[in-house]
């Protein structure tokens, strides 16, 4: 990997898009068919407001292939985006002649989730590996930063997106331990960190611990950064469908 991808891919995780941009750009200048620059420029776009210049962007990487399930649902999204939001999000001059960005609701909201989401706290995030996911034609919708909806059933944990469509499930093993906490009074979020095919990663993140468990962290790590079961918190009788907290 070069130094300038590197450094592509570094300013995107910080939060730091306008950097991004000139660095993807300058990627292209080298090789204007490399797909998964496109993608993080047409990424990168979207988040500070110019829709067009993503929509093109995603537009050539589908030039290139025509598969690309990235491209395919990001152009999806922004096709549902009036003509009137998606000609209106060009650069406004700032102070000095700088260019300033303007952001729409949604791409207020990608960089939002991108930036603050994914920060990880001992014992109280983790990212999961879905179980029995949803087929490819759903899994192809999911964005990175959506948030998911966590649903008690019985002794499991579904996954469900924002239209109460399945995802996936969480495993055994975890699920058992959340559900022990949800029913005594813990809430949390999740939100997509990866999906591609028959693959979903979620991040799923403690909000409000009860005062029962103060010293309880939901998530351990044994030797090795290995997860560690231990004795559940006693817990009312599990409900037959318990809802996290999070409302839709």
């Amino acid at each position: 990997m070069t130094a300038i991808k590197s450094q592509a891919i570094q300013t995107a995780l910080t939060g730091d898009w306008n950097n991004a941009i000139l660095l993807n750009k300058k990627l292209i200048k080298e090789n204007s068919k490399d797909i998964d620059t496109l993608n993080r420029l047409a990424f990168a776009y979207t988040v500070v407001g110019r829709l067009k210049e993503a929509k093109t962007t995603y537009q050539k990487v589908i030039g290139i292939d025509k598969k690309n399930p990235i491209a395919l649902r990001n152009l999806k999204r922004l096709s549902a985006v009036p003509a009137s939001v998606l000609n209106a999000t060009k650069p406004k001059k700032g102070k000095k002649g700088e260019k300033k960005q303007t952001q729409t609701p949604k791409a207020i909201q990608l960089v939002a989730n991108t930036n603050n989401i994914f920060l990880e706290e001992s014992g109280k995030t983790k990212i999961v590996d879905l179980v029995n996911v949803a087929e490819p034609k759903v899994i192809s919708t999911l964005l990175t930063g959506e948030k998911v909806f966590l649903r008690v059933k019985r002794l499991k944990v579904f996954v469900l997106d924002d239209k109460n469509r399945y995802i996936g499930m969480i495993p055994d093993n975890i699920a058992k331990r959340l559900i022990a906490f949800i029913n005594g009074g813990n809430m949390y979020e999740s939100y997509v960190k990866s999906s591609q095919n028959n693959h979903v990663s979620i991040f799923i993140k403690e909000v409000k611990r009860a005062d029962k468990f103060k010293n309880q962290p939901t998530f351990i790590l044994g030797g090795k950064g290995k997860p560690k079961i231990e004795k559940f918190p006693k817990t009312e009788k599990t409900s037959d469908d318990h809802q996290n907290g999070d409302e839709d």
